[in-house]
């Protein structure tokens, strides 16, 4: 799909179709439901429609409906219904068995540990983007990232088993 322009007259739909998947597959990477991405996904394109920020770059509005998504992501894990009310995990419809799996090896990483993943591997963002969109350290991420990996090893080894 075409990358949106940064024209301020910009057509609001185009930059939701562009980004949709982005949001969309890092709010599931957080709850772990269709139904909490769902509302983590309205949320964020929500304030996009009722802010209008303007942005330097294309690069720049990426990092902000990132920054957005992870904000919503937080808010929800820290609400009080969250805390009191332990939900039913719902697995995502996959095409293929190999990713069904991989999802699987996934969820059984801590939340901290799959956002750094999925960030540095599925949005390919670097070291120093994810830890301003996350507002942590470089170092801290780059520990995550090492110690997500160690995890996913494991989980994986425990699997083939």
């Amino acid at each position: 799909m075409k990358q949106p322009s940064l024209d301020p007259d910009d057509c609001t739909e185009a930059v939701i179709r562009y980004y949709a998947d982005m949001v969309y597959r890092l709010a599931f990477a957080r709850t772990g439901t269709k139904h909490d991405a769902d509302d983590i996904f309205q949320e964020v394109f929500l304030r996009y429609v009722k802010k209008h920020p303007v942005f330097q770059s294309e690069d720049h509005r990426k990092a902000w409906l990132l920054r957005v998504t992870v904000n919503c992501a937080n808010k929800f894990w820290n609400s009080f219904w969250q805390k009191k009310v332990q939900g039913l995990t719902q697995e995502p419809e996959f095409l293929e068995e190999e990713h069904l799996r991989l999802y699987d090896q996934l969820s059984k990483l801590p939340p901290k540990y799959r956002e750094v993943i999925h960030l540095f591997y599925y949005e390919e963002l670097s070291i120093e983007e994810i830890s301003r969109i996350l507002g942590r350290k470089n170092a801290t991420v780059r520990t995550q990232l090492t110690r997500a990996r160690a995890m996913l090893r494991e989980v994986i080894k425990e699997d083939h088993v």
